[in-house]
């Protein structure tokens, strides 16, 4: 008998399917709900195609060689979508409730009343929401010490990552629970005060319009800034964390580099924190003096540094882009050949 408790999502969409993927995969029956009104042919054919998405995820991890291609009817057969009159079916007594409708304030409105409708009164709600703040929504909630965001990153069944979002009345006990539940089925939640934009969504919206601005400038082609980004922007923070990284460079540096950008640019875009010069003032300006974002004067900083660098040299290596001593003889083998996306031209 299977003894993990049930989840339910509400909503069908490419969240839900995201959402029953990650659980059933973890073991977990799953209950789909969709929300839209629908004759029987129409529900018919939503649920052939949440079907056909879910098991063409399963089937992509089966493919790589991450389970057994026996085991995807098993993990399928934990998904059960039901229709929008099948909604006290679906939700009353499942513990853990994710709503994943589109992000309009209606629809959402509109999804928590049938959920808060049919749901027990002790169950967990959560949104997925990627833009709206937790306690603008939980006014849609009954109950509101048991609702928060939980902002899952695309594609949901593969990326870690959960942001929790908190709300002002989000007891701490329902945030305890659903961390253990996402980390029970193998995802990294982190805890974070309610704001606008989380913290992916924040950093990636400035780095996206940067990159794009970079084209309209003139700078390189698409394909010669993503090469830019891929193999070193992004092999470097896949390790390190970006705070991380102004440590490892120094505060001071940022400070310096940040204020000739913003006078070469002439925009205020590239304006520096004030916790930055804040900290230069304090003498907390990263690694070499022992303290910066982070307090490094209780670790071994030599085996801290020569565990990142080995970590990095081997994502590097996995993805072809180590050179081997004595250079490369074959142009074709080269980590410049291995660089770019061939299937990708502006």
């Amino acid at each position: 008998m299977n003894d993990k408790p049930v989840i339910a999502a509400v909503g069908a969409g490419r969240m839900g399917v995201g959402l029953a993927h990650v659980f059933a995969y973890a073991g977990h029956e799953v209950q789909l709900l969709d929300v839209k009104e629908r004759d029987a042919d129409g529900f018919a054919s939503l649920q052939a195609r949440a079907r056909s998405d879910i098991a063409r995820t399963i089937g992509l991890m089966a493919t790589l060689g991450r389970i057994d291609a026996t085991d995807t009817d098993a993990i399928l057969d934990r998904v059960t979508i039901y229709p929008l009159d099948r909604a006290a079916e679906a939700l009353s007594d499942v513990p853990l409730i994710f709503e994943g409708v589109p992000e309009v304030l209606e629809a959402k409105e509109r999804a928590f009343a049938i959920t808060c409708k049919h749901a027990s009164t002790d169950a967990i709600i959560a949104s997925t929401t990627s833009t709206m703040m937790v306690d603008e929504l939980a006014a849609f909630v009954a109950g509101r010490e048991r609702f928060l965001n939980a902002h899952w990153l695309n594609p949901a069944f593969l990326i870690p990552l959960v942001e929790l979002s908190v709300g002002s009345e989000t007891a701490p006990d329902v945030v305890d629970s659903l961390k253990q539940t996402l980390e029970a089925v193998g995802k990294v939640p982190v805890v974070l005060q309610a704001k606008p934009g989380f913290v992916v969504p924040r950093i990636q919206a400035l780095a996206m319009s940067e990159a794009a601005r970079a084209v309209e400038d003139g700078i390189a082609s698409p394909e010669e800034i993503d090469k830019a980004v891929r193999v070193g922007f992004g092999l470097r923070f896949a390790i390190l964390g970006l705070i991380e990284f102004i440590d490892w460079g120094g505060n001071d540096i940022l400070y310096y580099a940040g204020n000739y950008m913003k006078k070469a640019f002439d925009s205020d875009r590239f304006d520096v924190p004030a916790i930055t010069e804040q900290y230069m003032k304090e003498g907390r300006n990263g690694l070499r003096e022992g303290r910066g974002f982070y307090d490094y004067r209780d670790i071994d900083v030599d085996a801290y540094q020569l565990e990142t660098l080995r970590k990095l040299i081997d994502l590097i290596d996995h993805l072809g882009l180590m050179a081997p001593p004595g250079g490369v003889t074959d142009p074709a083998d080269s980590p410049a050949a291995k660089a770019g996306n061939p299937f990708l031209k502006s």
